[in-house]
């Protein structure tokens, strides 16, 4: 999984209605408003620290901070800009999408160690690897004559050692010097078994096995156990709660009213792309937010 997705990242641009899949901050700027909205409030009742940073964990085409930094600044903060992203290609679009002075990272432990971090992690778990086991024994692919092959089958319980090193890296980090991690993923609220790797290409979601580094690979995060990473390494954790319910008490349908008001022309474009981020039919319910900040700093709104 992780030769696969390094090879698919660093190989295109996978977003958007000509790539493989599309993310929130893509189908409407009203989520990367309220997540600037929500990292400009948690700052400002944390002191308004100065020299704070911006930080995004795979930060796709750089439209979530772009978003997210428009509301930052019109409300006096403006950060310095980090971005934890290996793929050439998407660092390009990100430079290009950001305009601005920004600096690339290739791990969470490369962030500054001497300012306090406002960190977004939007489906950035979800692509890191994972391990499967059935009944005890990892699970395995396999070359057959046929092709690619998982050698065992039955209940599966996955982990992800890549996931807890990364949460337990940036909840150290926030410890250490103060801030807070807005962690925006799909997945389930509780640790429970169930196979939830998948391939999404065009998309439409692909067999996991076909064309290795073709497709996204992905797995639903468990957020159960990011929390438990967090708070062992010394951090404080708000959530999870459903995305919908969480941009709902930030007054995404007030900035929706704004919006269409000022172009009455694309009122039912901005209504519908609301609703696909908040119904629970859409990904209101499906993809959850949590919170991960350092014990002297508050909490997020919403949580």
């Amino acid at each position: 999984m992780a030769a696969c997705n390094d090879y698919y990242y660093a190989t295109r641009d996978p977003l958007g209605s000509a790539g493989d899949f599309t993310t929130a901050p893509e189908i409407s700027q009203m989520f990367g408003e309220v997540v600037g909205a929500a990292l400009t409030d948690v700052w400002r009742r944390a002191g308004s620290p100065a020299h704070a940073a911006y930080v995004e964990l795979g930060p796709g085409r750089g439209t979530l901070a772009a978003d997210a930094l428009r509301v930052m600044r019109s409300a006096g903060l403006d950060p310095d800009i980090f971005l934890v992203e290996t793929s050439p290609t998407l660092r390009e679009v990100q430079a290009a999408a950001l305009n601005g002075t920004i600096t690339h990272v290739d791990m969470i432990d490369a962030l500054p160690g001497d300012r306090p971090l406002l960190v977004v992690a939007n489906e950035f778990l979800d692509a890191l690897p994972i391990r499967q086991h059935v009944d005890g024994a990892e699970r395995h692919v396999t070359l057959t004559p046929a092709g690619l092959a998982f050698d065992r089958d039955g209940t599966i319980l996955e982990t992800s050692p890549a996931r807890d090193e990364a949460v337990e890296a940036l909840s150290e980090g926030l410890v250490a010097v103060g801030g807070v991690a807005l962690v925006i993923d799909y997945g389930h609220a509780r640790t429970a078994p169930g196979d939830t790797l998948q391939a999404v290409r065009e998309h439409r979601f692909a067999p996991v096995l076909a064309d290795p580094g073709e497709a996204d690979l992905t797995s639903h995060v468990d957020f159960e156990r990011v929390a438990d990473i967090a708070r062992e390494a010394g951090a404080f954790v708000a959530g999870p709660v459903e995305q919908g319910p969480w941009l709902e008490r930030l007054g995404i349908q007030a900035r929706a009213r704004v919006l269409a008001n000022a172009s009455p022309e694309r009122a039912g474009d901005i209504e519908a792309a609301r609703a696909r981020l908040c119904r629970p039919d859409a990904m209101g319910s499906l993809f959850k937010v949590l919170a991960i900040h350092s014990p002297e700093w508050p909490s997020p709104a919403g949580l």
